[in-house]
């Protein structure tokens, strides 16, 4: 039998299944005539993989009248694949040795995190700042980075098969030292010497450790064993310089420097993103890949989605979505101008003087209490 995979759009919510459903190795899930109650339940489902007969599946589309009722489907989380795709990098990562057909395993957390990016590209790019409670901050790092990576490969056009690898690339570049990972995020002393060795080494331990669970396509590779390398040469563990890094690995080692900025740690300061960026890109004063630079600046902006900001008369409040303009993102005030909560959330547009914004703010300084999902809507639901 044929079997094709299923997505989102092929599953109604609250309609009866009307094939067998199957999951890895043939193995059949759920019986044709099954209900699924929620987005949430099919989202699960779909991050382990589901299969239909092709023939059937094709067949149903075929039959699918245009002109009946629209089947009653509910809002999928882009919040919710993230979640998902960081419990099932969990699992797999700490257990990588022993799994069979590792690859295909990390590219469906690949592609959850992709339907992340397709529901809403600023819900997906928010929970860098937002989310940081969502497991340990080593898995949690890795998912950072590859949701940042897919934003800037996307906007720059690259091919699928570039982005899948891109963002593969991206959840595993730390496996090598993934178990010290949470340890050290947490130390407040210098690190030891042993501990600097396992950072220096963690790259090329990465790349074993792939290859032996069976990862064999080049730029997967190649990217992992380049994503600490720097334009200048000061970079480990071969100490390349710009000509000898593909761009590809470039974007995996900017979002993964971004995304270490900006989230909190014992052991240095958080940067604000503005801060950030310029800590990442300019380098030495100036950008290394200046291109890249641009297209970092474009997408995430001096005013990414969740952080919090300051406006002209006086309001606290977050931004929740980019604008064609980096400079005037739309932001929800919390906070009025004379520092008392309001009674909801109101969207503000930033490009009007009275509402642009002043500057950004610390999470401490901000002090706000809210739910994504307050913002963002069933987009943002956990």
């Amino acid at each position: 039998m044929d079997h094709r995979r299923l997505s989102l759009s092929d599953i109604a919510i609250g309609e009866p299944l009307p094939w067998d459903v199957y999951g890895e190795g043939n193995k059949l899930l759920l019986r044709r005539g099954h209900v699924l109650q929620s987005a949430g339940q099919v989202e699960s489902l779909l991050l382990r993989g589901l299969f239909v007969d092709a023939a059937l599946l094709d067949g149903a589309h075929k039959r699918h009248d245009l002109h009946a009722p629209e089947a009653r489907r509910e809002t999928p989380s882009a919040l919710r694949f993230i979640n998902l795709a960081n419990k099932r990098l969990e699992r797999l990562l700490y257990n990588l040795g022993n799994e069979s057909d590792a690859a295909s395993k990390i590219l469906e957390v690949v592609k959850a995190l992709n339907y992340a990016v397709d529901t809403n590209a600023d819900v997906a790019l928010a929970s860098v700042l937002l989310n940081q409670q969502s497991g340990s901050y080593a898995i949690r790092h890795s998912i950072d980075t590859a949701l940042v990576a897919s934003l800037i490969a996307r906007s720059m056009r690259k091919p699928q098969e570039e982005i899948q690898f891109i963002m593969a690339a991206a959840l595993t570049m730390n496996i090598g030292m993934l178990r010290q990972h949470d340890q050290l995020c947490d130390k407040q002393t210098p690190l030891s010497e042993p501990e600097q060795q396992c950072i220096k080494a963690h790259v090329q331990t990465s790349v074993d450790q792939l290859v032996q669970a069976g990862i064999t396509q080049r730029e997967w590779l190649d990217y992992v064993a380049l994503h600490h390398e720097n334009d200048d040469g000061s970079g480990y563990p071969h100490g390349k310089t710009m000509a000898d890094v593909p761009q590809n690995a470039k974007i995996v080692s900017l979002a993964d420097r971004y995304c270490a900025c900006v989230t909190q740690r014992a052991y240095r300061k958080t940067l604000l993103p503005n801060a950030a960026l310029r800590e990442v890109l300019l380098r030495g004063g100036k950008p290394g890949d200046a291109m890249l630079a641009a297209y970092f600046i474009k997408e995430i902006g001096t005013y990414p989605p969740g952080c919090f900001v300051r406006l002209q008369n006086g309001e606290i409040g977050v931004v929740t979505r980019r604008a064609k303009e980096a400079s005037t993102p739309v932001v929800h005030a919390f906070i009025g101008p004379r520092g008392a909560p309001l009674s909801f959330p109101i969207q503000r547009d930033t490009g009007k003087e009275l509402f642009a914004i002043r500057e950004l703010l610390p999470v401490q300084q901000a002090n706000l209490r809210f739910s994504m999902q307050q913002l963002w809507g069933d987009e943002a639901a956990l």
